[in-house]
């Protein structure tokens, strides 16, 4: 154990990458681990706000205290690569500015040793192995938000029970039911029964209080997400999110709609984008042409293939917004056509009548088949593109992120398209799951959400689009 409590202050005092919140977090942990409180201790610092720097110079201090009489600590993250293996170099680049460089030594590639002291890095992977090991100097989990509690509860925890170690979890809020919040919780109860302090919560304005550049940058963020963006509230407000609300507000969806006309042909400069949410073929059935309206009367819960045309605007980034406003001009919608007799179709439109110079097109399942048949006819303007957990994730939080700054606008009130969007939109829900991801959707008992799919993949369409360079004149289009 750490003998001299004063050496432990005058060493945290002198480190130069510190800041008075993490010097504050830092006495804790080590009051903890000099005395053998064993205390679980909580860590909400907001994103870049040097969490990972305190816990890299909390180990080096450990090690070094360590070095002579030996001991374990034990870190683990979601994954061990990328995470853990960053937290791992880190370490060994605070070692060297410690003055030992050649000193320390790399054990079976995740076991970091200071002469008799080591510091092991692991996944919380359920699939990883982690038999056998011990923590006795500390134990800390990375992005706690983010490792099953279960896993943390069976396998890591009892690392360092016959040492009672302390524990130090990290991380930014999620949703109600993760392990940080869940540990945040039980520290926040017995704070109030003892008074002793065993959570430590810093939001981006703590942060930026002490580092002033911060507080630009995360302006700047506020500015490109919307503070009510998820990434924004849990990553830099620190507030964890409640599933089951609808996915955009009432002040959202008042943001989202414009006032310019719809367009059934290009009335404007371009470029034009275009997002395709595609039905499938057993919902999308081989009706003949131009019967599209009658099947949605006869039979309302077949899903459409539903496209999205946006128009792009330049004309107000900057260094600071770089991002193109995305500006909604027309829907088109086939409900009853086969895949067959539509990818001539929609190619001839996106191609020929709006000269789409980036389309995005759901390609999951039996939606291949149009994509693929869109990528010959149009050629790279087309990118297919996948649902899955991640890749709908991304969707949500590049929609909510356009609309949150103000850059998506969906034209004036026109036509059964344009109600059946807002109709979708207000029963649109939102679910936060591990990896710090999202699911947007409609229940399928209220309805469909092609249209609002559709428009996700518009913004993306938008944001793989990449203007060419102007070269002695101006082009229209580009």
């Amino acid at each position: 154990m750490v003998r001299s409590g004063e050496f432990v202050r005058e060493a945290l005092n002198r480190l130069p990458a510190l800041r008075p919140y993490q010097v504050e977090v830092g006495r804790a942990v080590m009051a903890s681990v000099r005395q053998g409180l064993g205390h679980t201790i909580t860590v909400e610092i907001a994103r870049q706000g040097g969490k990972n720097e305190l816990s890299a110079q909390l180990e080096v201090l450990l090690l070094t205290l360590h070095m002579a009489g030996g001991g374990s600590g034990v870190k683990c993250a979601p994954t061990f690569t990328p995470q853990a293996a960053i937290s791992m170099d880190r370490l060994k680049a605070r070692l060297n500015d410690a003055g030992f460089a050649g000193r320390w030594a790399v054990e079976h590639g995740y076991v970091l040793r200071l002469g008799r002291a080591r510091q092991a890095f692991y996944s919380a992977d359920a699939a990883a192995n982690v038999v056998g090991a011990t923590a006795d100097l500390l134990l800390e989990v990375d992005e706690a938000q983010d490792v099953d509690t279960e896993v943390y509860r069976k396998r890591f925890r009892p690392m360092g029970a016959s040492r009672n170690v302390t524990t130090v979890l990290w991380g930014t809020p999620w949703h109600g039911e993760t392990l940080l919040e869940h540990e945040k919780q039980t520290n926040l109860a017995l704070e109030q029964a003892d008074g002793l302090r065993r959570h430590f919560r810093y939001d981006w304005q703590a942060v930026a209080a002490s580092h002033p550049a911060y507080g630009r940058y995360v302006a700047a963020e506020a500015q490109r997400l919307g503070e009510d963006h998820p990434l924004f509230r849990t990553q830099y407000r620190l507030e964890p999110l409640s599933g089951g609300r609808g996915f955009l507000s009432a002040q959202q969806r008042a943001w989202l709609q414009g006032d310019h006309l719809r367009w059934n042909r290009p009335e404007g400069p371009g470029p034009f984008v275009a997002g395709i949410d595609v039905a499938g073929e057993a919902e999308g059935g081989g009706g003949p042409l131009g019967d599209d309206a009658a099947v949605r009367v006869r039979e309302p819960r077949r899903d459409s293939t539903v496209v999205t045309i946006a128009q792009l605007d330049y004309s107000h980034t900057g260094p600071l917004a770089p991002d193109p406003a995305v500006r909604v001009v027309e829907h088109l919608w086939w409900t009853g056509r086969s895949h067959a007799s539509l990818g001539p179709e929609l190619a001839g439109l996106l191609r020929d009548t709006w000269h789409c110079r980036s389309v995005v097109v759901d390609a999951t399942g039996l939606g291949q088949g149009v994509a693929s048949m869109l990528a010959r006819l149009m050629g790279s303007v087309v990118r297919p593109l996948v649902f899955s957990a991640e890749s709908k994730s991304r969707l949500g939080f590049g929609l909510l992120a356009a609309v949150n700054a103000g850059r998506l606008k969906v034209y004036g009130e026109d036509g059964d398209a344009w109600r059946e969007l807002w109709r979708q939109l207000d029963r649109t829900q939102v679910r936060y799951g591990a990896g710090q991801r999202m699911n947007f959707f409609v229940d399928e008992r209220e309805g469909h959400d092609d249209f609002v799919m559709s428009l996700a993949l518009a913004v993306e369409a938008a944001g793989a689009y990449v203007p060419r360079q102007a070269r002695g004149r101006l082009n229209n289009d580009d």
